[in-house]
């Protein structure tokens, strides 16, 4: 039976025209490599509504592994995050110009969820294909956290083996060039890091062990 790999990507927010994580999700829609078969879904940048999206885009798909990505304007690489926390804290509106500030994604829920995706493994493999990556261990308190954590927590709930985590991707260069400074990655190697850490994710079932602390 074929697996389902369901991948997420946002919209454009922030007065963006373009979102980089639906730009490389969405051109993987349909693929297929072994066993496996991947399903793209936009989410809106919205509080709420994203989460109950991908909690029907997983009851509907039930898939294997889930993998949010996110865009993270300042990020120089493919950040896999660690953890994703409990809180709404947002330093901008949402699209529905929505601005939550310090409340819990999950009323009573725990404060964290670890990623259950092989994190390490996924940063090492992108790394010698020639592509910056590391591990993160701040999602932020946005929607990707808001996404992340929600995602977590129904995988959590449900007790599933369904594994699930969250990866956040720079800038392309056409947005770059309108932020003086900011580090950027072309969109093929997006689609090419998100390949690998499909692949890892399959070939993986205990993460491996290689340092991916930070020391700011």
């Amino acid at each position: 039976m074929e697996k389902i790999i369901l991948l997420t990507g946002f919209e454009p927010f922030n007065q963006e025209k373009i979102n980089p994580s639906w730009e490389a999700v969405r051109a993987l829609q349909g693929w297929r490599e072994g066993d496996f078969v991947v399903h793209a879904r936009q989410l809106p940048c919205v509080f709420g509504s994203s989460a109950r999206l991908l909690h029907h885009a997983i009851e509907e798909l039930q898939p294997s592994i889930v993998i949010g990505v996110g865009q993270a304007g300042g990020r120089v690489d493919m950040s896999v995050e660690r953890i994703a926390i409990n809180i709404d804290d947002a330093p901008i509106a949402d699209n529905k110009k929505r601005q939550i500030v310090d409340q819990p994604i999950v009323k009573d829920g725990p404060a964290a969820y670890f990623s259950t995706l092989p994190i390490k493994a996924i940063v090492h493999a992108i790394r010698e294909a020639g592509l910056p990556s590391s591990v993160s261990h701040t999602a932020g308190t946005y929607v990707c956290n808001h996404v992340f954590y929600s995602l977590m927590h129904q995988a959590h709930e449900w007790g599933t083996t369904m594994r699930a985590g969250f990866i956040h991707i720079p800038y392309l260069p056409q947005q770059a060039a309108a932020h003086p400074g900011a580090a950027s990655m072309k969109l093929d190697d997006m689609i090419e890091g998100l390949r690998i850490a499909v692949r890892t994710t399959l070939a993986y079932d205990v993460d491996m062990r290689e340092a991916g602390g930070v020391t700011h």
